[in-house]
């Protein structure tokens, strides 16, 4: 039998077996490789997703957060409608693609659901600012008001009560929601001024008023964006005195009286320090608390201590609830018929419902109730207390109701740590670490001491990036101080101040508040001690947002999966701290007015210092201008540096970045000049600032921020070496709080922008 002929193989498989021939692939062929990977692909994430055992419904609330966050970071309108029309895309994709197989199940559900609550988020966020979004005045205004009193807060600390007023505007006969501060002085005329400055009494005044600030430098905070969710059109103060000219048909709020009953009673009980941080514990009242005790607080990492969250809704639940279980199996005949844990679960729910209301139902207060509520039901069904589930649906229910707090610091710090909680006693090797075992008591407690400073470490490396952040400072031994702070307020001071305050009903609170007192004294004095200690506060430029966005992808993939998975979250959040490192601090700020510049530079000790063109009165300033330059020392005036000439008008001073010399030519005030000698002095320097317009005849050889430029910019950031500009309208886009001229044509690309705004020089 005769071999049959061989086939010739022109194909790539038959070259394939031919040494040294190298295949020549088809395009059908590539298609169908690649087609093949991507098969594989959605298998295994298809496996993957089946077999990891996380919940589910935590990263849906991430996922709803990241639509609302999108909505913020893009600028125009049809960003927002191509984001929710792509989100809504990508689910009908998975749906009709994959909807009769069941292959990938998993991951069509995951397409799915993540597509229609991300365009959700944009949905939220955007219905909420075009319902609540108030337009701010049109300029600063001297005018004579008469509304209604809508909110009173006194500050004793800052010697004012601050009212939000609704007014009616003369010219457009439409109401404006307003704020005023009203110094005490303003009130003497008043015969009794905490009695008739109270909700719904009609006042008249001669106010000052100015539209809500946008952020003095790129990375400040932004009072207009919180004014505009708030429905403020205008900020302000008194001049002169205030008259009522109709007092409250009722005694105001009948909370908000309460609250400030209270809270003058404990400051009256208790005194100093002591009596202000009472007070903020009992009624949530931080108005009185020293500017002082607010930085040691602050710098010591216990700042959380002083805003009603989670730790003192917790305790008040929890006394609440043990108290009521008590009482009760006391009882017999009502043990015996009536399910315990449910009737002390409806005290404890009503005691925390109760004092977030009191308290001023701010966001942590109702995130934390929230919380509660769910882990009071999971009590009385005898399930699983606490989980990322319930940490998960509080957080939906507060982004339902006020989505805008997802961008702002309390949010974050609050649900970050309550993330840090729940995921590190959800791991293995803490619940084997405090499983009961025969020991003796000290070792317990050696156990417990250990955990909850290990907990206290935690939380704060979770803080530390929202912190610097939002604040651009932080403290580095929180940790040791919370491990001392939070067991004596929770086990010492709230008790004291709940028995005390209870004694009170019958005269009989003095020895009490006695004690009360020294535990709070205590507490001061460990912020005081822990925020004065060398290296206590550690500072760090403006952080971008793409780091800040990989610290968070990294700590919610710690929080969120599960198994050897999580270990993943690491990648991201070290790329994070390395971009951290990396980021350059600017070598000249330029506030928004053009008022306030500056320098930074280092002194011969290797000290960051910062020169200030003008020695402001005003902390706000000053504080911005130290926290974006990573300074810690006063500003030396930039008048009194030997190396800055300057003269009524101007100062001149030459620095060198970037292998180069730059000349800076700063405006001191608005007095005139001649125009012939501005423009010969222009054409010396390189940067010249102003907070008024100057003549076109003015042009330095990069950058001319006068008025006419910072109107359309905001405050810049200068980084001399790279020849970068940072700008605040490059964040602002098309939402409704920025004035800007201009803004929507302003790239986000800094490079692109100083060319745009060298061009804008050159065309002048």
């Amino acid at each position: 039998m005769r071999d049959a002929p061989s086939v010739p193989m022109s194909d790539s498989a038959g070259q394939a077996q031919r040494p040294g021939v190298v295949a020549s692939q088809r395009p059908w062929q590539t298609g169908a490789r690649l087609s093949s990977l991507g098969r594989v692909t959605l298998d295994r994430f298809e496996a993957y997703l089946a077999s990891a055992g996380f919940d589910r419904v935590p990263w849906l609330a991430v996922v709803f957060a990241s639509g609302i966050l999108a909505w913020f970071a893009l600028g125009q309108r049809w960003q927002w409608i191509g984001a929710m029309a792509f989100a809504m895309i990508a689910a009908l994709s998975a749906q009709a693609i994959w909807r009769e197989r069941t292959d990938r199940e998993h991951l069509r559900r995951a397409i799915v659901a993540c597509g229609l609550i991300f365009a959700a988020g944009i949905a939220v966020i955007w219905v909420r600012s075009e319902v609540v979004g108030a337009e701010p005045i049109e300029r600063p205004t001297v005018t004579r008001i008469l509304g209604y009193v809508l909110e009173r807060e006194d500050q004793p600390a800052e010697d004012r009560i601050r009212l939000t007023l609704a007014v009616r505007d003369a010219e457009t006969a439409q109401s404006r929601k307003i704020r005023i501060n009203v110094p005490y002085a303003a009130t003497d005329d008043l015969p009794d001024a905490s009695g008739e400055l109270v909700e719904g009494a009609l006042v008249r005044a001669r106010v000052r008023l100015m539209p809500p600030a946008s952020p003095m430098l790129p990375g400040s905070y932004d009072f207009a964006r919180a004014a505009w969710f708030k429905g403020l059109s205008a900020t302000g103060s008194t001049i002169g005195s205030i008259e009522v000219i109709e007092p409250a048909r009722e005694a105001g709020s009948p909370i908000a009286s309460l609250q400030r009953k209270l809270s003058s009673h404990v400051r009256a009980r208790a005194n100093g320090s002591a009596g202000t941080i009472a007070a903020a514990f009992a009624s949530g009242d931080r108005g009185s608390i020293t500017e002082a005790d607010e930085e040691a607080m602050r710098d010591a990492g216990l700042t959380h201590l002083l805003s009603i969250s989670g730790l003192h809704v917790s305790a008040v639940i929890a006394a609440a609830y043990l108290i009521a279980l008590k009482l009760l199996a006391l009882f017999p005949f009502i043990a015996l018929r009536v399910r315990l844990p449910v009737v002390a679960a409806a005290a404890g729910a009503l005691a925390g419902i109760g004092y977030t209301l009191l308290t001023g139902a701010e966001v942590p207060t109702v995130r934390s109730c929230a919380a509660a509520m769910l882990v009071l039901g999971a009590l009385a069904l005898g399930r699983e207390a606490l989980s990322l589930r319930m940490v998960a649906m509080a957080a939906i229910f507060v982004l339902l109701l006020w989505p805008e707090s997802v961008v702002g610091p309390s949010f974050q710090m609050s649900f970050a740590a309550v993330l840090a909680i729940v995921a590190l006693h959800s791991t293995r090797a803490v619940q084997s670490f405090l499983s009961p075992r025969d020991q003796g008591w000290w070792h317990r407690t050696g156990r417990q001491v250990a955990m909850l400073f290990i907990t206290g470490l935690v939380i704060e490396i979770a803080l530390m990036p929202i912190v610097l952040f939002h604040f651009h400072r932080a403290g580095v031994y929180g940790a040791l101080a919370n491990v001392v702070a939070i067991p004596l307020v929770t086990f010492i001071s709230m008790p004291l101040i709940a028995l005390a305050l209870f004694l009170d009903l019958a005269g009989l609170g003095g020895p009490v508040w006695w004690l009360a007192e020294i535990s709070l004294e205590a507490l001061v004095t460990i912020a005081h001690f822990t925020a004065g200690q060398p290296g206590a506060v550690k500072l760090m430029p403006q952080m971008t947002m793409p780091t800040i966005a990989l610290f968070a992808a990294g700590g919610l993939w710690l929080a969120l999966w599960s198994r050897r998975g999580r270990l993943l979250g690491f990648v991201p959040a070290a790329l994070a701290t390395i971009m951290l490192i990396a980021t350059p601090i600017p070598d000249v700020l330029i506030g928004r007015e053009g008022r306030h510049v500056g320098i930074t530079f280092e002194d011969e000790q290797g000290e960051r210092r910062l020169l200030s063109l003008r020695d402001s009165r005003s902390s706000y300033s000053k504080d911005n201008l130290l926290e974006l330059s990573s300074v810690t020392s006063e500003p030396i005036p930039l008048a009194e540096w030997p190396g800055a000439r300057c003269s009524p008008e101007f100062c001149v001073i030459t620095i060198e970045r970037g292998n180069r010399e730059w000349v800076l030519l700063m405006a001191r005030n608005r007095d005139l000049v001649e125009e012939r000698a501005l423009a010969a002095a222009c054409d010396r320097a390189d940067i010249v600032v102003a907070d008024r317009f100057l003549p076109r005849s003015c042009q330095p050889r990069w950058l001319k921020a006068d008025r006419r430029l910072l109107e359309r910019t905001g405050g810049l950031a200068l980084n001399l070496k790279d020849q970068e500009i940072d700008r605040v309208a490059d964040r602002q886009g098309e939402h409704g709080w920025w004035r800007g001229e201009g803004a929507n044509t302003f790239a986000a690309n800094p490079r692109h922008a100083r060319q745009l705004v060298i061009s804008a020089q050159k065309a002048r």
